[in-house]
């Protein structure tokens, strides 16, 4: 019986992992910590135990720790950029990480650390191609879009703490690193809807006049030439993480592309997926798009500096390494295109779309 705690618990990831963890037998103590308020879901769950508080400040770590917890999870993110306050935002996330790993190294009950990276770090740049694939050897890069940044220097300063600790002998918890692709399926898009773009695609965006404006401007599926992504779908994300959770592996710390085998999803898929049409854009004109929507809704649209580069260059990650260990059930444009999954029951009927 494994006691896990899941930081970012109230997250779409987060909230997903507590509900799946609680329906099996060999979990037992669930210990959640966000920020944000538990949501009435949450609050139906079994085994589950609240904590509401910012990763960043102190005090949380004595009310986990009396749970001895064997595994924690780190899911939590504040990934739309804050306008105009960057040094709270690395305070959240890079400072706020360093302390969860510390709670990790310290604590003797925690036997593995599983932390949510990014593909976003692999950089998005203008000699990128579709035809290559990022493995997780070739490491990360600088790039000045925020999320990237922090994600990457945060993955540093995990690595740098266990080698720093492995080299004094002192006891480190297995170490499972996870990059996915983009995240969706029927609980994403339906149960969760947040500002994004398969969202804001789909027409599903709802709010007052800036999301009416940007839905406006998406009647069309706005593309550069060969821009791509990569989608995951929800179910296997969560069984992935479960997977590493509740299986043994020999590694002591290893990341891992979670993303599936084959083809991508291009611009024409997509377009196809939601019944629209593509408008060819060139990447100038993404660049000032975004650099308009981020001040002139004071980040309301999450388009900060940097991020027009994901939108105009493509980041292909390889899933070959995933795959000798795990077979992602729905392929990206699976994942992208129907609504099949565990939370299906989300979606109205009229919106169902089976493959």
């Amino acid at each position: 019986m494994q006691n896990v705690f899941i930081v970012g618990g109230a997250g779409y990831v987060g909230e997903m992992l507590s509900h799946q963890l609680s329906l099996r037998d060999d979990v037992g103590t669930i210990v959640l910590l966000d920020k944000e308020p538990q949501s009435d879901f949450s609050k139906t769950l079994p085994k589950v135990v609240y904590v509401e508080t910012n990763m960043a400040d102190d005090g949380w770590q004595e009310q986990v720790a009396k749970y001895r917890v064997d595994v924690v999870i780190h899911t939590a993110w504040q990934i739309r950029a804050m306008y105009g306050n960057p040094k709270e935002q690395w305070r959240w996330n890079v400072e706020g990480s360093e302390k969860v790993f510390d709670f990790a190294f310290n604590q003797e009950s925690v036997k593995k650390l599983i932390y949510f990276s990014t593909a976003s770090s692999y950089g998005a740049r203008v000699d990128n191609t579709v035809d290559h694939y990022f493995t997780e050897a070739e490491g990360f890069r600088d790039d000045d879009y925020i999320y990237a940044e922090e994600k990457k220097v945060t993955e540093e300063n995990l690595e740098k703490k266990y080698k720093e600790a492995k080299k004094i002998g002192h006891r480190v918890p297995q170490i499972f690193i996870v990059r996915p692709a983009a995240i969706t399926g029927p609980r994403g898009r339906y149960m969760r809807i947040r500002f994004g773009l398969q969202s804001a695609l789909q027409g599903n965006l709802k709010g007052g006049f800036i999301y009416k404006i940007v839905t406006l401007l998406t009647t069309f599926v706005p593309a550069t030439k060969g821009w791509v992504r990569q989608f995951i779908h929800e179910d296997d994300v969560s069984d992935i993480v479960i997977m590493f959770t509740t299986e043994h592996f020999d590694f002591e710390y290893d990341a891992f592309n979670i993303t599936p085998l084959g083809a991508p999803v291009f611009a024409s898929d997509m377009a196809e997926a939601v019944g629209k049409k593509i408008l060819l854009i060139y990447p100038w004109m993404a660049r000032i798009a975004f650099w308009f929507f981020w001040h002139a809704t004071r980040g309301k649209v999450p388009t900060c500096p940097g991020s027009w580069r994901f939108y105009s260059y493509p980041v292909v990650m390889s899933g070959e390494k995933l795959a000798q260990i795990y077979t992602c059930k729905h392929s990206s444009k699976d994942a992208f295109r129907y609504t099949a999954g565990r939370y299906e029951e989300s979606v109205p009927e009229s919106l169902r779309v089976i493959k």
